[in-house]
């Protein structure tokens, strides 16, 4: 016979092993749930507690229980037995009834306790709390099919039109139509410029929303994208609507296809598109009255192979959007049911009650569980997308649907600590070698300094920025952002933290060892003329390493950093996107670099560096202008990104940040100039115009970018919503931001370290405005991920081409 004290010591064991399981799943169940929805899913934290709260039964009790319940549960896996086990144990019964709140005939739960457990008040609260979880489960699991079933019957109608008009444009092209079908293979679309022919984007979700008839513009994931925008384009008088209205779509057009009016939308994303769109509106307006007196033949124009081809890539991006979306509908009912699963084995763990079998059969039959629609609608969406995308070819259609995440190896880690123990050595090795030849040193003429160290400098500053980057991707995944879904990145081609980290400490491992070699010749007593080439070759490398079209080294990420450099030069051309203002706030912060960047061009390009004159590119005025317009370009851009965006969705907000960049451009002018002419008017200018556009970005950073400082937050200072738990992080970080803010003050103190080069200091103040960049990423991201979460969005809203137009318009 067993001891009490071994059965205490055994049920004590029992229940620290259920304990710790519990906390295994909790992790798992964070870890995989999707982040957007975190707050729609079963609240496992909190059953958890008021689980806590009841005490567990005494051994004697739950000894007798256990063995009955082992019973029990064998009995009760014959269907014939299983009923009447349930019916006797009576212990709680769940009750369905119409919610009072809503018309729509939704049932909720509510259990009622038939027995008395050891804590009946604890049991009541936990019970109410878990009918409370499956209620939410049931409503958003509804709302969200709604939606996805909507979408899936909007998108195969757009099928159906597209492949209607391809069938009929390879008969034109072919020659094959019959006479009688001349009109109808004659598809030609008359622009429609009537006042209400466009409709803005807050009429065009309401049409998606009422006739699933269209769907709104591409999604872009930021903050401004907020519910009160309705509000704010609504405001916006009439005649901007209409005149922003029609340029916001390249071909707008009204044709009649098998007795409809349809109208083909394509956004203005690219500057050719921006480029027609205005074209077409000054020719319009030059020929209006012409036009007028053509009758309805006028301004016709032909769907061509180019516009299908853009609607096929626009419908295939949504097909794409829509599978995705129903992956995570799926994995929140399996999650979900997993988590009562668990809580309520827990609960009969606790109380030696059987209570799983009775509540488990009602969290079967709920809706979300029942409900196969979800299911068919994925089948029915890869079937289609295997006929009209994938030539019939699964493996394929699977690529695009279901891409396979990159493994991360081994080799990638090892490869880290390799570059970095020999980037440490071989910086060393340059600092104790700068020290002795005295190169950072203050000195009337030091062509190392003016020639060779920007371009170490250039390379410090953009992959001290790199790095940072990797650092902020870590504490992304960490604090579960999803930062891929923000940024738009493909999940097989988005680089990983790892991969970061290994592409700084190569690339710096390499420019510091070069550096090295070019310092030793100059210390051996080489002449400048023989190895000043050297930094320049290093840079040259680099740059043909970036725009290599060769499918090496991390050729994807490359030409994306590339495209969006692209779209943020030709701003405001391009349609922004959160990655493309993102990379623009980036640059904001590495004026210092760009400069270096400009002066390097200069001193190569120019042939300087043959004959040593490497004050040639600060004497020529017109390089003198270049670097004004270096200082402000970043500027510039961002505040044209900020106009475009306003020109899209109508928001204040986007003119009142670009009033912050314009701010920005001025101070950064006046710093200029001053470093030109050093006069007391460049001073208090400067002072004037730092101070204003300091605290214009600190408010900017804290309220609209951070989202904090919030009046009404249960957080004081903060917000309601914080991704981490340690509060004084927070206020830590906007300390770090703000007095980071203020390092142009050094502009006005000129300090320096002793008898240091002013260009080490320059470098050293330039480093920090780079890592409250870094700082500021990880809270921008933060923040935008919270408005995501806020509206459950979990995947992109991509516009669709075809929309069917009432008579009346």
């Amino acid at each position: 016979m067993m001891s009490s004290t071994e059965q205490s010591l055994r049920h004590r064991h029992s229940l620290l092993s259920e304990l710790t399981s519990m906390v295994k799943f909790s992790k798992q169940f964070e870890g995989r749930l999707v982040p957007e929805w975190k707050d729609a899913f079963v609240d496992y934290r909190q059953l958890k507690k008021d689980l806590k709260k009841i005490h567990p039964a005494t051994n004697a009790e739950h000894t007798t229980t256990s063995f009955v319940d082992k019973v029990s549960s064998a009995i009760g896996n014959f269907s014939l037995f299983s009923h009447h086990r349930r019916h006797d144990r009576g212990l709680i019964q769940v009750h369905k009834r119409l919610a009072a709140s809503t018309s729509r005939g939704d049932l909720i739960y509510e259990t009622e306790l038939l027995e008395q457990f050891a804590d009946t008040d604890a049991a009541k609260e936990f019970f109410a709390c878990l009918d409370l979880q499956l209620n939410k489960v049931n409503q958003f699991y509804k709302t969200k099919e709604k939606e996805f079933l909507e979408r899936g019957e909007c998108l195969k109608k757009q099928m159906q039109i597209l492949t209607e008009l391809k069938s009929i444009i390879k008969q034109r092209r072919r020659g094959g139509s019959a006479p009688d079908e001349e009109e109808d293979a004659s598809i030609s679309c008359t622009i429609s410029c009537e006042e209400d022919s466009v409709k803005d984007r807050t009429e065009q979700e309401q049409l998606q929303q009422d006739g699933c008839t269209n769907e709104s513009d591409k999604n872009e994931v930021s903050s401004s994208d907020s519910p009160r925008s309705d509000s704010m384009l609504k405001s916006t008088s009439i005649n901007m609507k209409r005149e922003k209205g029609r340029l916001r779509l390249l071909s707008d057009c009204v044709f009649s296809f098998q007795g409809k009016n349809l109208r083909i939308n394509i956004p203005l994303t690219t500057p050719s598109r921006t480029f027609s769109a205005i074209s077409y509106l000054v020719w319009d307006d030059l020929v209006n009255q012409s036009s007028k007196k053509l009758g309805p033949e006028r301004g016709k124009l032909y769907i061509n192979k180019s516009k299908l081809h853009y609607a096929e890539k626009m419908i295939k991006g949504a097909f794409v959007e829509l599978y995705k979306g129903l992956g995570y509908l799926k994995t929140y009912r399996h999650l979900n049911t997993l988590a009562f699963i668990k809580i309520l084995k827990k609960f009969d763990k606790v109380t030696g009650k059987l209570v799983l079998p009775i509540y488990l059969e009602v969290v079967e039959s709920s809706y979300f569980n029942s409900s196969d629609k979800v299911v068919n609608l994925s089948d029915e969406v890869e079937d289609l997308f295997i006929m009209h995308f994938a030539d019939e070819d699964r493996r394929k259609a699977m690529k695009y649907l279901r891409p396979q995440q990159r493994k991360e190896l081994h080799s990638v880690t090892f490869f880290i600590g390799l570059f970095t123990g020999c980037f440490v050595a071989l910086l060393v090795g340059y600092i104790i070698m700068a020290h002795l030849t005295g190169m950072y040193r203050r000195q009337p003429d030091s062509i190392y300094m003016e020639t060779a160290y920007p371009v170490l400098s250039m390379f410090s500053l953009f992959f001290l920025h790199f790095f940072l980057y990797g650092c902020n991707i870590f504490m992304w995944r960490k604090a579960r952002i999803n930062y891929s879904f923000i940024f738009e990145l493909a999940p097989t081609k988005e680089l990983k933290y790892r991969d970061v980290f290994l592409i700084c400490t190569t690339s710096m491992t390499a420019v510091v060892g070069i550096m090295f070699v070019h310092l030793s010749l100059v210390r051996k007593g080489n002449s400048y003329a023989q190895v000043q080439a050297i930094p320049g070759l290093l840079l040259l490398v680099f740059v043909l390493l970036l725009v290599c079209p060769f499918n090496i080294f991390y050729h994807s990420s490359r030409y994306r950093f590339l495209g969006v450099i692209r779209n943020i030069i030709l701003s405001p051309l391009y349609k922004v996107v959160m990655l493309d203002f993102f990379m623009a706030d980036q640059l904001c912060s590495q004026v210092p670099m760009l400069r270096n960047l400009e002066y390097v061009a200069c001193y190569y390009i120019t042939g300087s560096y043959k004959n040593q004159d490497y004050g040639y590119c600060m004497r020529a005025k017109h390089y003198r202008d270049l670097a004004y317009a270096v200082s402000f370009l970043p500027y510039y851009w961002r505040a044209m990104q900020c106009a475009r965006r306003w020109f899209d969705e109508g928001q204040t907000n986007h003119l009142v940040n670009l009033g912050k960049y314009v701010s920005a451009m001025l101070a950064a002018g006046a710093k200029v100039a001053y470093e030109k002419e050093r006069s007391i008017g460049w001073l208090c200018l400067v002072v004037v115009m730092s101070s204003v556009a300091t605290v214009y970005q600190l408010y900017w950073d804290f309220v609209k970018d951070w989202g904090l400082l919030q009046l009404n937050s249960k957080n004081p200072w903060l917000r309601n919503e914080l991704m981490l738990r340690r509060k004084f992080i927070y206020y830590i970080s906007m300390g770090l931001n703000l007095i980071l803010r203020l390092a142009w003050l050094q502009t006005v103190v000129h300090s320096s370290f002793q008898n240091v080069d002013y260009r080490v200091t320059g470098l050293f103040l330039a480093a920090l405005e780079v890592i409250r960049r870094g700082l500021w990423n990880f809270y921008r991201l933060e923040n935008e991920h919270l408005n995501n979460a806020g509206r459950f969005r979990a995947v992109k809203t991509v516009p669709l081409p075809f929309h069917e137009v009432d008579e009346e318009e």
